[in-house]
Order: C-alpha cells, then sequence, then structure tokens
C-alpha cells in the first residue's frame, strides 16, 4: 500500500488544529490508558490500520495485559474489563457507529453511572478525535507499522 498524500506537508494548518484538539483530550482528566481503549476500540471498528498499530502499541508499552487487548474485539464476552470500562466502551461503540439512528439512551445511561457530565463530553470528543484520525488516515492511506511509543512520549513531553 502506497500512502496517497502526505497530509501533514500539504495541510500543515489542518494538522496543527488536529493536534491541538488531541492536547486537549490529551490532557481532560481522563486516564491516557481508557483514551488508548477508546482509541483501539474505535480503530478496530473502523478498520484504521496505522491507529490499531498505534494504539496497540501505547497500550503495551504501559503495561496493558496482551489477553485484554486480544479479547477487545468481543469485549461484551470477555470477562477482562470492569463495568466502567464496558460503559465506556459501549459508548465508544455507539458514538462510532452512527449510521442506523442516534446514541441509544440506554448507553448514555449506562455511561452516566461512571463518568460525570464533563467526563461524558470528553469520552465523546476522544471518541470524535479518534474517529477523525481513523478517516484521515483511512482515506490517505498512511501506512502502518513505523510508529514507536517511545518516540512519541519523548515528543509529547518536549512539547509540555
Amino acid at each position: 500500500m502506497e500512502p496517497r498524500i502526505n497530509y501533514p506537508k500539504v495541510v500543515p494548518g489542518a494538522l496543527q488544529a488536529m493536534l491541538a484538539f488531541s492536547s486537549y483530550v490529551q490532557k481532560c482528566g481522563l486516564e491516557l490508558s481508557l483514551l488508548n481503549l477508546i482509541f483501539l476500540r474505535a480503530s478496530q471498528m473502523n478498520g484504521c490500520a496505522y491507529c490499531i498499530d498505534m494504539h496497540w502499541k501505547d497500550l503495551r508499552a504501559d503495561g496493558e495485559e496482551e489477553q485484554r487487548l486480544y479479547g477487545l474485539d468481543a469485549w461484551q464476552e470477555s470477562p477482562y474489563y470492569s463495568d466502567r470500562e464496558r460503559a465506556v466502551l459501549a459508548w465508544t461503540e455507539s458514538v462510532t457507529n452512527i449510521q442506523n439512528g442516534h446514541v441509544p439512551d440506554e448507553v448514555y445511561e449506562q455511561v452516566r453511572k461512571f463518568f460525570t457530565e464533563k467526563e461524558v463530553v470528553d469520552l465523546t470528543l476522544a471518541i470524535t478525535e479518534i474517529n477523525s484520525w481513523n478517516r484521515l488516515n483511512i482515506a490517505l492511506r498512511t501506512v502502518p507499522g513505523a510508529y514507536q511509543p517511545a518516540k512519541a512520549r519523548e515528543l509529547k513531553r518536549g512539547a509540555s
């Protein structure tokens, strides 16, 4: 697979806007492990190989158990996730998969058991963010495989 367009080079302003959005999500107060779980699950649903590679590596680098990663596609049948994580995964799937209508009230009620209003908005922004990255990377054929979590952390520390 060959990349179609090097979008960071072609539209650096748009990339900066996306990175600013990402920066807010990273600093919103939600745990990084939870955000990466959201990012990986939405990327799996969307079939974004680049983002799957990235967030799988990030989760592993942060100490996530492989069994939980392998079971993520079938999280509803897997015993590896807390009720809080299950609420987030249901929210992630509902917000990502909206072609059949709106996010169901019961999914909202489930996520509200564990999260404040601000946190629900932040979760929704995180899901919106990864869906945007997924669509960019899929459409423009960003090639997976080269991402290194340690280098990304160093860049984030340098930017802080």
